[in-house]
């Protein structure tokens, strides 16, 4: 943070040197000896002088050159924080990695930990609409059940068939679950968050707990107090001494390992607090991201206001009031835009940092009248539903994300081809970038769809009212093509023969014989 603090107007840190001139003039003008002294014999000036009574220590002339230097060192944009570029919709890519070892199978929740965790899975699903989600299954070797998709009843359909009797191999690896995931992440160009559903993290773990470039969230899945465990044919496993195997959630030790690797930890709940628990940490992971990859920097000079106000508070005291008013009114006088209503306003906020004032309580048309950067003022316009306007103000940056957003104002006007264009541009610019690459699909099939359309439009007929032709062709029908990429999941499912389970179960034990080799 420290090595990121910069002024984003450093130059108007050259005003520093004029509360230096006021505090030089002030002290001159109050040593009244200095005054007198060419004129008055200086035998007779110490007879002469009276000393004021003593008062308070501070100045005016102070207090003034205190109130210019944080306006100033306001107004000079001071920041350390980045800001996500505006229109870039919080997708919150998020991998699932579910714990498949045999303790899964202990009944300390109900039903089982393994059903408990599916249940949450299906509501972190439904509380995801619209937002892309893997899902990975782990024990003694991790799996890819479902690559990121939008596609919840996909995802829930494989998520209902995960057992801990599908796992080719036992133990717990939670080191090679996360390196998929990481995986994963870094194909789709974005990182994220990735959820561990699990009753317990190996020590062996830590090191790519704390390597891993994305958020990690583990969420225990029992109790504290165990239960045992049951077997897919209805009976009780068994420990290495006969005993009956009865599996514990070490709650201490998840929070030690979330302490020391800087991982989220919680355990499930009987509600959905832990599921927005989940939702929130996702959030906060993709905000967090954004912000450090984003190429805006937030304005924090507005916290100065309040050490501004306090020093204005002592302005009122007696005596104060027309010296530090002479001087406001006189940098008001000279203000260019004195003449309006918001000269005032001007004296202490650029046009940027006011018109950030009016976006922010929603009022867009005013926000976009105040914003110099044309950036800020197309973002503004586009709020405004003025999405013409904003293309013109956007076309004046060449930037990934100018390109973008001209792209959503140009879908609104129903600028396909345009549009098309707009978003191949930001794509040029920042490869594998998600959203710019999915609203271009879907401008793509906006401009097919409008084609479509104007070719099926009847043609003014030729023939004379009369006359009656007859089109053999017509008979044979229209030739079409299916694309299969563009079948449904539900469409896919219904064709497969084997249960998702079984399905699971042969590819993951494929992959760990490639594995072993």
């Amino acid at each position: 943070m420290i090595a990121d603090f910069h002024f984003i107007r450093p130059w108007l840190l050259l005003l520093l040197l004029l509360p230096a001139v006021i505090l030089w003039l002030a002290s001159r003008s109050g040593d009244v000896r200095s005054q007198w002294k060419g004129m008055i014999a200086p035998h007779l000036l110490d007879s002469l002088v009276v000393d004021g009574a003593p008062g308070s220590k501070i100045r005016p002339s102070w207090l003034l050159a205190a109130i210019l230097v944080a306006g100033i060192v306001a107004a000079s944009g001071p920041t350390w924080q980045r800001e996500p570029p505006p229109f870039v919709e919080d997708t919150a890519p998020l991998v699932i990695a579910v714990d498949l070892s045999q303790t899964m199978d202990a009944i300390d929740v109900t039903p089982s930990r393994i059903e408990r965790t599916k249940l949450k899975i299906k509501d972190i699903l439904d509380a995801r609409q619209g937002a892309r989600t893997a899902i990975v299954a782990y024990a003694g070797s991790a799996h890819l059940v479902l690559p990121p998709t939008e596609d919840v009843a996909l995802l829930e359909s494989y998520s209902d068939a995960l057992a801990t009797r599908i796992m080719p191999k036992t133990g717990k690896d939670t080191a090679a679950a996360l390196t998929l995931a990481d995986d994963l992440l870094e194909k789709e160009g974005s990182t994220g968050t990735i959820l561990l559903l699990t009753d317990g993290v190996e020590e062996t773990a830590t090191n790519a707990i704390k390597s891993s470039t994305n958020g990690i969230v583990i969420l225990g899945v029992g109790t504290s107090a165990g239960g045992p465990v049951k077997t897919p044919d209805g009976g009780f496993a068994s420990d290495p001494s006969g005993s009956r195997l009865f599996a514990k959630l070490d709650v201490a030790k998840l929070e030690e390992i979330g302490k020391g690797t800087g991982a989220s930890v919680a355990t499930v709940t009987d509600d959905d607090t832990d599921v927005r628990w989940v939702a929130q940490r996702v959030r906060s992971n993709f905000a967090q991201r954004q912000a450090s990859e984003g190429d805006r920097w937030r304005d924090l000079g507005w916290w100065l206001i309040v050490p501004l106000a306090i020093a204005m508070a002592f302005s009122f005291r007696k005596g104060w009031v027309v010296r530090t008013g002479v001087v406001l009114l006189a940098v008001h006088m000279f203000s260019p835009d004195s003449a309006h209503a918001d000269g005032l306003m001007d004296m202490w906020l650029t046009h940027d940092q006011q018109g950030r004032i009016a976006f922010e309580r929603g009022d867009y048309s005013a926000a976009a009248d105040k914003f110099s950067d044309p950036m800020w003022k197309g973002v503004a316009l586009y709020r405004a539903e003025k999405f013409k306007e904003a293309v013109d103000a956007l076309a004046a940056v060449d930037t990934p994300v100018s390109w973008y957003d001209q792209g959503n104002a140009l879908l609104h006007l129903g600028k396909y081809d345009e549009a098309v264009a707009a978003y191949g541009k930001a794509l040029q610019k920042r490869e594998d970038w998600p959203d710019a690459a999915a609203n271009l699909a879907v401008a793509q099939q906006l401009v097919k769809a409008q084609k479509e359309k104007q070719e099926e439009q009847p043609e003014q007929p030729s023939e004379a009212p009369d006359s009656v032709q007859f089109d053999d062709k017509g008979k044979q029908g229209k030739e079409g093509t299916i694309n299969v990429a563009e079948q449904t999941s539900e469409m896919w499912m219904k064709n497969i023969s084997v249960s998702p389970a079984d399905l699971m179960a042969r590819k993951f034990s494929i992959e760990a014989g490639r594995m072993a080799q």
